[in-house]
């Protein structure tokens, strides 16, 4: 398996499609305001939107590989299908291990937007507090996926995010609501997973990738939104 192997869009070409579709119907909701203004509850300045957008949503592309695992089997250029969206299982030869990666889109953006809403609106125990309850929440709901790792139901994380985040602080719901429902995904879903994914056969399990991707991405903005 070469480097770029681990460099794969996670969706089918219909997905693909409706992948750009949705970029494009971003742009308009941001021209109208919408989520120029879901940004800017949670304390990101408007002129930073399209730069936070565009890394969320091409860096779900980009995997950067942080250790590896010996596999039992591998499944390779298959689509396994989650809720509705088919993932990507890419092309792999000769490669009896799994590879650990961090997805730069799904994972890197939202813990470095978390950790700065976190230190300036001085949300430390509230934010752990909500990130706890929906981490577990997401733990349970998580379901180890063959060939694909671990996936969760898209609409959970945000909704729940949102909720927790109004029962806990209604004055700092927004940002608490974004930070809770990236994070609590990524640690429920993928952090505390990870001893159980060497026997699903995915030549890549990628963290914030995937099956947990539309999850965080769509918590930044419905949480927001419904906080």
């Amino acid at each position: 398996m070469h480097g770029s192997s681990l460099q794969y869009f996670p969706l089918a070409v219909p997905f693909i499609l409706a992948f750009f579709l949705l970029v494009a119907v971003l742009l308009v909701l941001i021209e109208i305001g919408i989520l120029r203004y879901a940004y800017e509850k949670i304390g990101i300045h408007r002129r930073y939107v399209l730069i936070v957008l565009g890394l969320s949503l091409f860096g779900s592309y980009v995997n950067i590989p942080i250790f590896e695992l010996p596999a039992h089997s591998v499944i390779s250029n298959k689509e396994v299908v989650f809720f509705g969206m088919r993932h990507i299982i890419p092309f792999v030869q000769e490669w009896p291990r799994t590879v650990i990666a961090i997805n730069v889109g799904g994972a890197v953006v939202p813990i470095v937007i978390s950790a700065y809403l976190v230190i300036k609106k001085r949300i430390y125990l509230r934010a752990l507090a909500g990130v706890a309850i929906v981490a577990a929440f997401v733990h349970a709901l998580a379901q180890p996926v063959p060939g694909l790792g671990i996936a969760v139901p898209t609409l959970v994380p945000p909704i729940l995010a949102a909720v927790i985040s109004l029962l806990i602080s209604r004055r700092s719901a927004p940002p608490l609501a974004y930070v809770s429902g990236t994070m609590g995904t990524l640690i429920g879903a993928d952090l505390l997973n990870l001893g159980s994914i060497q026997g699903l056969g995915a030549p890549i399990v990628s963290i914030g990738g995937a099956g947990t991707f539309d999850g965080v991405f769509l918590t930044g903005i419905i949480a927001v939104l419904l906080s």
